[in-house]
């Protein structure tokens, strides 16, 4: 048998982590001299692509002097936490990857907390130390004080550090070391990263920790032997946590992992990770072994959604001009199938059958999972999210998130300001060099829904605000919401640039000339705190008399354009965002303004 190393590579979002392995890749001779590779080569998923960003947690293997080293690629983002919790079970290591500039972020102290709970080995590589504004040495006094801070144990404290490039595709042991290649990281996973330990004399048993679907195999199940052999067509069942059997099947098909690619195999043995197709039923979390064994392996505990948001049919008057899904069959259909497979969704269906709460771990991941159904050819309308509250011994509790900024120092005052009316609690405030400054906070996590795009504006688009779960506390009481009302549609056609200039003084648009608009639809942002029906849709009346300065050119102002994710956290509570997948508009919940005066007094009324 050879030897098996396993090991999760944990970084911050674009710290370089995805950038490393594809230099291992290359280093490691997996592609051919002449074969053309796309950059971030792991990152395969066309958002990832588009966005720079890991959201699926996949698996790569290399060979180093006939010793196989699985990788597995986590996400850096906690929206995606559902998928580290589980893959961090396959490895017997971990990198971490910090930049050596930023040192180390929120993200990463989340994944790096569930890692040092299951008792990994970790390997700190600080990488990009070519950057002018590194400073690796400061960096690795954060790394140790981080380590203490998540209760590390004394073998955790004692880690290896190595100073890298991954662009470049080097590491050295110290900073003035020659810089060739990697060598030394892979020499390093090999000494300090144990070997699986397992029982290959034992019955066949598997945790599923990945649950994929494959047009061609049907829903393909990855994880790790725990013990004994798998082979091909053997017989198997997959029991639930419970001990439960869920099914009976065959392996039809076995598969490990070359480089990016799964190659069949016919037999695979207890350490390695594998991919297994020809079951329908079992899923993540569940144990697959021989048809003896009896009892479930322990799987780790997913973190709750925080978040909920409702999503629906598209009911506007434009329904049905770009998708071909539109019905609530459909869309129930391809929620319940992301549920299966992305353990950190929940979905569940109201009353009246035609909408679906679906809850998450924050607006990032529920706006990836709205962009890829309308990618899908999918219609939906989107609400406002809404935080998920618990209740213990009769004290509603809510989540809170750590927030932590980085932002030019003549910037902090407004910062600490804005986040305060939002409820946040600031718990510390230092410099972080480079005229710069680190700010954390406490604050619910209601508070920063929509908050990303004020802040940018606050600090002038320098500002990084990276914010984690933290804990449940007792609710804060009302925090205010958007300051600003919304100007609205009075009718059904094609915005016209006279109307648009005419209006511009009102406030911010977020339509053109010739885009198409509804009655009820949102088309600007007021400067006053009111809702204001406006018509768009108004000409210029067209005279035979000419008059001086009445017939200047219209100028127009570039309307204010929102990527999904900004729309989301944008709307109020009787506003909804229409998504299709050529467009995304916003529009009121009810669209005929009685409806709208009828609802608003049955409110009052009821407030009275």
């Amino acid at each position: 048998m050879k030897e098996i190393r396993n090991i999760a590579i944990i970084a911050h979002v674009d710290h370089g982590k995805t950038t490393l392995i594809d230099s291992l890749l290359q280093q490691s001779g997996t592609f051919r001299e002449n074969q053309s590779v796309d950059e971030r080569v792991m990152d395969s998923n066309d958002l990832e692509k588009e966005r720079g960003i890991t959201i699926l947690a996949k698996c790569t293997s290399i060979k180093w002097h006939d010793i196989r080293i699985n990788i597995i690629d986590t996400p850096g983002h906690a929206d995606f936490g559902g998928e580290v919790e589980r893959v961090l079970s396959m490895a017997d290591g971990v990198i971490l990857l910090t930049d050596a500039a930023e040192g180390p972020m929120p993200q990463t102290k989340f994944v790096l907390s569930k890692a040092l709970a299951q008792g990994l080995r970790p390997i700190v590589v600080i990488n990009k130390v070519d950057r002018p504004d590194g400073r690796p040495d400061e960096v690795i006094d954060e790394v140790f004080d981080l380590f203490a801070a998540l209760d590390a144990n004394e073998e955790q404290l004692d880690f290896p550090i190595l100073y890298a490039s991954g662009r470049d595709g080097w590491c050295a042991k110290e900073l003035d070391d020659p810089r060739e290649n990697l060598e030394p990281l892979l020499e390093l996973i090999v000494e300090h990263v144990h070997k699986p330990v397992v029982d290959v004399d034992a019955p066949f048993s598997m945790l599923i920790t990945l649950l994929e679907a494959d047009p061609y195999l049907g829903r393909i199940l990855t994880g790790r032997i725990t013990s004994g052999t798998a082979v091909v067509n053997m017989p198997v069942k997959a029991i639930n946590l419970a001990g439960e059997v869920v099914e009976n099947a065959r392996l039809t098909k076995l598969q490990t992992f070359a480089g990016v690619e799964r190659v069949p195999v016919d037999k695979a043995v207890a350490g390695d990770i594998i991919s297994i197709a020809g079951m329908v039923k079992a899923s993540v979390a569940d144990t697959i072994g021989d048809t003896e064994i009896t009892k479930a392996l322990e799987s780790t505990p997913i973190d709750p959604p925080t978040m909920a948001i409702t999503i629906g049919v598209n009911d506007s008057p434009f329904a049905g001009q770009e998708g071909s899904k539109v019905t609530s069959r459909m869309i129930r259909e391809r929620l319940f199938a992301e549920s299966e497979t992305n353990v950190a969704i929940t979905v569940n269906e109201a009353e009246n059958k035609d909408a679906f709460e679906v809850g998450g771990r924050g607006e990032l991941q529920l706006g990836v999972l709205i962009e890829t159904m309308r990618r899908e050819g999918f219609e939906l309308s989107v609400s406002r999210p809404r935080v998920l509250l618990k209740e213990e011994n009769g004290q509603k509790l809510e989540p809170i998130e750590e927030v932590v900024v980085d932002v030019d120092d003549e910037h902090s005052g407004v910062v600490v300001e804005k986040i305060s009316m939002r409820k946040g609690k600031m718990v510390d405030m230092r410099p972080s060099g480079g005229g710069k400054t680190r700010i954390v906070f406490y604050a619910p996590s209601r508070g920063l829904i929509g908050y990303q795009g004020e802040f940018l504006t606050d600090t002038k688009g320098t500002g990084v605000m990276n914010r984690l779960y933290h804990s449940h506390e007792p609710y804060k009481g009302e925090i205010a919401g958007r300051r600003n009302g919304t100007l609205i549609s009075t009718g059904q056609g094609e915005a016209v640039g006279y109307a648009i200039f005419n209006l511009q003084e009102r406030g911010i648009m977020f339509v053109k000339p010739q885009d198409k608009v509804y009655e009820g639809m949102i088309i600007g942002e007021n400067s006053r705190n009111n809702d204001l029906e406006v018509n768009i849709l108004k000409g210029k009346q067209l005279t035979n008399v000419r008059a001086s300065g009445s017939d200047d050119a219209i100028r127009l102002t570039p309307p204010k354009i929102f990527s999904l994710e900004e729309m989301i956290s944008y709307i109020a509570d009787d506003e909804l965002v229409e998504v299709t997948p050529k467009t995304l508009r916003l529009r009121k919940r009810l669209l005929d303004p009685n409806d709208r005066k009828k609802a608003m007094r049955a409110a009052q009324k009821d407030v009275g």
